[in-house]
This record gives C-alpha cells, sequence and structure tokens, in this order.
C-alpha cells in the first residue's frame, strides 16, 4: 500500500510503514516540504494512489465534500508521543490496511481505530 504522510506526523512514521512492506512518503519529502499546499498533497495522493494520512481536519472535510483525497487515515490521538504513536500504527496496521481494500475512510485514536465506509 501507498501512503503519504503529513507534516503534523513524524517522518519516523514513513520508516515504520516501509519496514512493513509499505511505500511511504512524507511531506518533508517533497519539493516544498512541510510547505507543501494541501491541493499539491491531494493531487499526489489521487496521481500515485496514496492513502494520506493526517492529524488535519482539513483532509476530512475535503474527504466528505469532494472524496479527496479518496483514502484518508486519520490520526485522532490528540498530543501524543512518537514513541507511543508508533505504538499505536504498529499495532493497528494489518487492519488498517485490511480496510482500504474496502472503506476509504480510517480514523486512528488512542483507544479505537474507527472504519468509516
Amino acid at each position: 500500500m501507498k501512503f503519504l504522510v503529513d507534516a503534523q506526523l513524524p517522518r519516523r512514521l514513513c520508516g515504520l510503514l516501509r519496514d512493513a512492506g509499505h511505500d511511504a512518503l512524507h511531506t518533508l519529502d517533497l519539493p516544498l516540504g512541510n510547505r507543501t499546499p494541501d491541493t499539491e498533497i491531494l493531487d499526489l495522493a489521487a496521481n500515485q494512489g496514496r492513502v494520506v494520512v493526517t492529524k488535519d481536519d482539513d483532509f476530512v472535510q475535503s474527504h466528505l465534500i469532494s472524496g479527496r483525497p479518496k483514502q484518508l487515515l486519520l490520526v485522532a490521538t490528540g498530543n501524543i508521543g512518537n514513541v507511543e504513536l508508533e505504538g499505536l500504527l504498529r499495532g493497528n496496521l494489518m487492519t488498517i490496511v485490511e480496510a482500504f481494500r474496502t472503506d476509504d475512510f480510517v480514523e486512528l485514536g488512542r483507544t479505537s481505530l474507527t472504519i468509516h465506509g
């Protein structure tokens, strides 16, 4: 699976995703880095078939209103340390990947994983 990790999340999540066999980019890997406009992130995700991984509600609204990005992983943990976040993602990654086979919006919380149709 291909992922695009947004600016508010640590770049090291890409390493975790790559270690699990996925293709992962962080906005820091893009020419404009973390200053990449949301429209460019949406275009890249659409053109390369990437799941946008974000904490940003703007992407949620865009997904719900216009279907962009096509697939969205919302990290809804509030403030959380990187180690704890990595543990949550690692512990739920198989379920997340499986969910994206049929669904387009997954929300990762501290104590739950919600799969939205």
